[in-house]
Formats: C-alpha cells, sequence, structure tokens
C-alpha cells in the first residue's frame, strides 16, 4: 500500500504524517550563493512554502558617500557597485553628470567609452556564467570562465592600469587615450577570450545535468517581471527585448549593428542563453568600434570641467593648474536634476542626480538592476524545490555591492 493511497474511510496514510514546516535560513555567506544575502527558507519537505529575501549585509552608504565630495570624487566610488563590470558603471555617473553640464564628449572618446563598456560586460557574463557552474559542482567551466576573464582584465590593465577598480572614465572625456598597439591587443585578447569561452558553451549548453537544473527553474512570467522592475538579461529571456541600448540610444550605440538576444520561457537555461548571446554581440560590438574608431580627443576641452590626463599634469604648467582649481574648487554643474540609464550586465543602471549649483551633488540616487532582480527572485522559488534555489540565485547575478550600495 502506498502512503497516499486512501483507506476504507478515504483517510490517507500521510495525512497522518504531516508536520510543522522547517524552516532553515541560507546565508548571509552561503558557499552556493555568490553574494551576500539571507534567505529564509520555510520548507516541506524539499518543497519551498516560502522564502524571505532578506538584503543589506553589504550597505556601504555608497550615495551618502559620493555626496560627501564633489562630483569627481564620486567616480571610485562607481567601481565598486560592480566589481565585475567597472567601467559600465563610470560611463553611467558620468554620463548623468555630462547631462546636467550640458556637455557631450568628442566622437573618439564616446567609441572608446563604448569599447570599455562592452569588455566590463564581458567579464560580467564570464564571471556569472563561470560561478554559476561550479555552484552546480561543474568546476571546470567556471576555471574556463575565470580565464578567460583574465583575458578581458588585461584590456583593462591596458588602459587604465587597474584590473578590477578601474577608475578609468572622467567627467568629459577619460583618463587617458588608448595606449598604442591597444587595437591589436584587443582584437588578441578578444579572440583568446571566445576560443576558452567555447568550451563553456561545449561543456555545459547541452549538458544534460545542466539543463535537467536549470530548465524550467525559476520561471516567472513577463508580467510579473515588469512588475517588480526587473530589467537585463532575465526580462529578455522571458521575450521582452528591452535594452537600455536600443531604447534609448547613448553613446554610439545607435551607430553600431548588435542584436538583442530574447528567450521564450522565462526560465534559468533560458537567462544563460540569453548571457551566452550576448557575450558574442559584445563582441561584435568592439569589433565595430575598433574598425570604425576615429582620430580626435577624447576629452571636451574645457578645462573648467575636463580632468587632464595624468601624464600632462606631471610635465605641464597649465594642465597642473587646471588639476588644482578643480581639485580645491570642483565643477560647479547648474542647478538642476537628471537621470541618465545604461544597460548595465544585469540590466538598467540609473544615476539620478540633482545639482544645487555647488561642487558636490545635492542628491546621488543609483537604481541599481541587482536590487530590482533580487526583489522578484521569492516569488520565483516559490513551490520549487530547495535546490532550485542554487540555479536561480546564480542567473539573477546579484551583486552585493551594486544591490546594497
Amino acid at each position: 500500500m502506498r502512503d497516499t493511497d486512501a483507506g476504507t474511510d478515504g483517510h490517507a496514510i500521510s495525512d497522518d504524517l504531516h508536520g510543522e514546516p522547517l524552516e532553515i535560513q541560507m546565508g548571509p555567506s552561503h558557499p552556493a550563493t555568490h553574494g551576500t544575502v539571507r534567505i529564509n527558507l520555510k520548507l516541506d519537505g524539499e518543497r519551498i512554502i516560502d522564502a524571505d529575501i532578506q538584503v543589506g549585509y553589504l550597505h556601504r552608504g555608497y550615495e551618502k558617500e559620493c555626496e560627501s565630495g564633489e562630483w569627481s570624487q564620486a567616480i571610485p566610488y562607481t567601481d565598486r557597485l560592480n566589481y565585475a563590470s567597472p567601467m559600465i558603471n563610470n560611463v553611467g555617473y558620468c554620463l548623468a553628470a555630462e547631462k546636467l553640464l550640458g556637455v557631450t564628449v568628442p566622437p573618439r572618446g564616446q567609441f572608446i567609452r563604448t569599447i570599455a563598456s562592452e569588455i566590463s560586460r564581458l567579464s560580467d557574463h564570464f564571471t556569472c556564467l563561470g560561478a554559476s557552474a561550479m555552484e552546480l559542482a561543474a568546476m571546470t567551466p567556471f576555471l574556463y570562465g575565470v580565464q578567460a576573464r583574465e583575458h578581458v582584465w588585461d584590456l583593462h590593465e591596458a588602459l587604465c592600469g587597474a584590473r578590477v577598480t578601474t577608475n578609468y572614465v572622467r567627467i568629459g572625456g577619460l583618463q587617458s587615450d588608448l595606449p598604442p598597439g591597444f587595437v591589436d591587443l584587443c582584437r588578441g585578447k578578444l579572440k583568446a577570450a571566445l576560443a576558452i569561452f567555447a568550451d563553456v558553451d561545449r561543456l555545459l549548453t547541452q549538458n544534460p545535468i545542466f539543463r535537467e537544473r536549470m530548465e524550467g527553474t525559476g520561471r516567472l512570467p513577463a508580467a510579473d517581471l515588469i512588475a517588480y522592475g526587473v530589467t537585463g538579461p532575465l526580462l529578455r529571456a522571458a521575450g521582452v527585448g528591452y535594452d537600455v541600448r536600443k531604447a534609448e540610444p547613448y553613446l554610439v550605440y545607435d551607430q553600431l549593428d548588435f542584436d538583442v538576444p530574447v528567450g521564450s520561457n522565462g526560465d534559468n537555461y533560458d537567462r544563460y542563453l540569453v548571457r551566452v548571446e550576448e557575450v558574442h554581440q559584445s563582441a561584435r560590438i568592439i569589433e565595430q568600434c575598433l574598425d570604425r574608431l576615429p582620430e580626435g580627443p577624447v576629452d571636451v576641452d574645457d578645462p573648467r570641467l575636463r580632468w587632464p590626463a595624468k601624464s600632462k599634469v606631471f610635465n605641464r604648467m597649465e594642465e597642473l593648474i587646471d588639476q588644482f582649481k578643480l581639485v580645491t574648487e570642483g565643477m560647479r554643474p547648474p542647478a538642476g536634476e537628471v537621470y541618465q540609464a545604461v544597460e548595465g550586465a544585469n540590466g538598467e543602471l540609473g544615476f539620478y542626480l540633482v545639482s544645487n549649483g555647488t561642487g558636490k551633488p545635492w542628491k546621488c540616487r543609483c537604481r541599481a538592476p541587482s536590487f530590482s532582480n533580487t526583489h522578484a527572485m521569492r516569488d520565483m522559488v516559490r513551490g520549487a524545490l530547495l535546490a532550485d534555489i542554487v540555479p536561480t540565485f546564480d542567473m539573477i547575478n546579484m551583486i552585493g555591492g551594486e544591490c546594497d550600495r
């Protein structure tokens, strides 16, 4: 007799075996989740009855730190929002400040910013996909993912001297122009990174164990995702082709030919596939920018705004004086407020800035995609199995520095 079979009185044996739901806590530092978050789970056996997602364990006071310093001093803080794609954060903040100031960076600077943003997107996707595989017990794809990421971090280092906390973009331009030989270096590193990533693709995409863990798990309809404010690969996997680079083009994205991959099922496997295709689209964008890279300056020609390049500060009196005045007095955007969004690796990354005409931001608010995306996790895992939490959290790709700010 099975435990679900009813007896002669219609009373099933399983009715006598019920008990209180089991409550357990995952995190805030759990080996199966790359991110600082606590998940209070209520379980019926292996089945998730409810999940309380608690964030905030990496809160650093980012916004108040930015408001306590001058406009340019906020840029290093934006690096730390998302360590995996720091240059996208730099670009988003500086574009917002430039919108307040009413200035536009010269074409060469815009192309280089686009290249830097897509290099960072590659870094973020390699990290996300590799770490996700590792947390599903596939160690080799993780090592390949990290190896591919090292190649694009070599490009970070060539651009600014740092591999992670880049601080490369400036309000009104860039820290410096491309170093000699960068175009050839970039093509070589890109080719090497994609060759390694092809092995990740071969190991995971058609792997039956990987697909069993990913297909049909973490699914949430597009309408619910939109209601939560979810953007990026999570929303695109559900069939909504929203991408800030297409919807509200910035830099030179409207001059480039690239596709926005979308899924149809909205599950973890589609989120994985969207990221895999976005890797190839980013490489496509970088190749086009390298081919069309114009000559000319990378900074606006205005000493009241532009932070001069370090090499010039060390060797020219005028540049030294410009930097001294900007450091001691700061730039002073006119009073007003702006919102500028860019397409981060995890979705819409926006900066809302308010100026009261002084040398410091009166308000600096960051719209972080990780916060909205993590908010929807409760609905993604309710009714699922305990084991489904790991791939779902992996595909949300919560970055604590960005989510908690």
